[in-house]
């Protein structure tokens, strides 16, 4: 099967973005703050951002989860997006990091939208579930350890309403999970979960070759 595929270059990026992109002076500060943090390329992309952000207004969500915070970009672009009585629950295991998206999250006025809660995020998961929030949040993002990615789906899946979407980050991994001489436990945690949503019936599908491969679920009746 063939297809014409449009090489991303450089200089056609920053077109995309020149004609595109929205970011708030908090997003874009926060961004440029990312980029002499350490592991800053986990920080997603500001069209990722922008798209995920359409998203929650496309579904209408007000409870939204996010497994994996980081220094809070993708946390600030859901946020800026919900409705004033909306609620975004962040799960992330680092007060370093998720502590330089705070002030931007306030320069925002979205601080109050967001529950960021410190701790494993299977645990978090678990605990909303054992609260009885099951069928109650709209949407997830889950962009955390690869190893995991399989845990947080099922209980992202189970939190979710019918018609929620579930956001899976990373699921191309830089091309690694085509590569067979890549069996590193990252690559073959991600590429077990891609089959399994592929011919998983409870869901939608589309993997989209967006950043480093985004992959949308949407839970069915």
């Amino acid at each position: 099967m063939s297809a014409r595929l449009l090489p991303m270059t450089e200089h056609l990026r920053d077109y995309l973005l020149s004609v595109s992109l929205r970011e708030t002076d908090a997003q874009r500060e926060l961004r440029e703050a990312t980029l002499s943090v350490r592991g800053a390329l986990m920080q997603i992309s500001p069209e990722q951002g922008q798209f995920m952000a359409l998203l929650v207004e496309l579904t209408g969500a007000r409870r939204v989860i996010e497994v994996g915070t980081y220094t809070g970009y993708s946390a600030l672009s859901v946020a800026q997006a919900l409705p004033a009585d909306g609620k975004l629950i962040c799960c992330d295991i680092s007060e370093e990091w998720t502590s330089i998206g705070r002030p931007y999250w306030e320069k925002a006025g979205v601080a109050g939208r967001i529950d960021l809660r410190i701790g494993p995020a299977m645990a978090t998961l678990d605990d909303l579930l054992g609260q009885g929030f099951g069928g109650d949040f709209d949407m997830a993002f889950i962009d955390a350890d690869k190893a995991n990615y399989d845990g947080y789906y099922e209980r992202c899946l189970l939190l979710l309403r019918p018609g929620g979407l579930i956001l899976i980050d990373n699921v191309l991994w830089s091309g690694a999970v085509a590569d067979p001489a890549k069996v590193d436990a990252d690559t073959q945690a991600l590429r077990v979960l891609n089959r399994k949503l592929h011919g998983d019936p409870r869901v939608s599908l589309s993997m989209l070759p967006i950043g480093d491969g985004l992959t949308l679920a949407r839970k069915r009746a």
